[in-house]
């Protein structure tokens, strides 16, 4: 199977960036210390990119294996405006670093991290906002925490979810491993908010994708697109009939650091667009009709089962967004295409790949 890649010189990935860095509003957050935890993941590599485009910010990013990370940051390595802190992100953040902004975006995303690491989920989740937190109260930072449509669980009836909703949950399989660890970190934040005055913004992520996604991401999302790229059928392992809000990572991150500037400390933010809620065989089948190939059905295997999400309906109401003046910028056509032609031109020019 061929290796695909990302290529951050593409001018679609340039014009995403610049999208968002070059907006008049980014002025806010210019001169800002901003330290970021799964600094290599599909979220925390775009962010990065987005933030260095923004004159003089200045970015600590927390890595467990700088070899590794310095693939996807060459770009930035002799920059004095970035800095890598190896450490593991359960652990303390480095006392005496003073910083602005605090974005823990360290966490287990894909079913089979769930699946096969139910407890490191956990721990990585609830022990990144731990810390996020104390070391916000130490130096007075931000903390944008990045939450998650699991929270919600799977609805009850078929409509979009607002901030104040419950769904339905399970704590009977280890898959409640994430859900349920988001659901601890958010109460976590809103403790450091009443008891230690913490300065926190939520913001409940749908489901990401993008050119900045790991090779090794076996959301299902994630895996049609791989099959896209590499010439392939696409595989369906149910029938496709799941209605999800997709976000495309550019529009996620936008949507992000305009809660960071206009948000309120305390609230929560439902990140998604309409332009992007479809069924899980509408997806598949516009990778499959990017690539000339078809959408074919399979089995899951047992442990691709367990980390499944058993949410068949989760589409996030964003209406709170937009009274901060947010609106999306990308079909999901138009999201599902660039991402692929960003990385088929990676591939092409012989770019690395990234399992870390």
């Amino acid at each position: 199977m061929a290796e695909v890649g990302l290529n951050k010189q593409h001018p679609l990935y340039k014009e995403d960036i610049e999208r968002i860095a070059l907006n008049e509003q980014m002025a806010v957050i210019r001169n800002k210390r901003f330290l970021i935890t799964g600094a290599t993941g599909l979220l925390g590599v775009f962010l990065i990119d987005v933030l260095m485009r923004i004159d003089n910010t200045m970015v600590y990013a927390v890595v467990r294996d700088v070899a590794q990370a310095s693939k996807r940051f060459e770009d930035y390595l002799s920059n004095p405006r970035f800095q890598f802190i190896q450490q593991d992100a359960t652990q303390p953040l480095p006392a005496g670093l003073d910083v602005d902004v605090i974005i823990p975006l360290a966490s287990n995303t894909h079913p089979l991290a769930y699946s096969q690491y139910p407890v490191e989920t956990i721990l990585l989740n609830v022990k990144g906002a731990e810390h996020a937190l104390a070391k916000a109260v130490e130096c007075d930072a931000i903390v944008l925490y990045p939450s998650s449509v699991e929270i919600y669980g799977n609805a009850v009836e078929s409509h979009a979810f607002v901030e104040e909703d419950t769904g339905k949950l399970s704590l009977s399989t280890s898959r409640s491993c994430y859900t349920e660890s988001k659901r601890l970190s958010e109460a976590l934040c809103q403790s450091y908010c009443a008891e230690h005055d913490a300065k926190v913004k939520i913001v409940r992520l749908s489901r990401i994708f993008g050119p900045t996604m790991l090779m090794s991401d076996s959301k299902a999302s994630s895996q049609f697109l791989l099959k896209a790229l590499h010439g392939e059928d696409i595989v369906l392992k149910s029938k496709g009939e799941q209605t999800f809000s997709y976000t495309y990572v550019a529009d996620a991150v936008s949507a992000m650091l305009h809660v960071l500037i206009h948000g309120e400390i305390g609230k929560a933010y439902n990140i998604s667009s309409e332009k992007c809620d479809v069924r899980l065989k509408d997806f598949a089948q516009i990778c499959a009709e990017w690539v000339g190939r078809n959408v074919v059905f399979e089995l899951p295997s047992d442990i691709e089962q367990r980390g499944y999400s058993v949410a068949s309906f989760a589409l996030l109401d964003n209406s709170r967004l937009k009274t901060l003046g947010w609106n999306s910028g990308y079909t999901i056509k138009d999201a599902i295409e660039r991402t692929l032609e960003i990385l088929k031109a990676g591939h092409q020019l012989g770019e690395p790949s990234f399992s870390l």
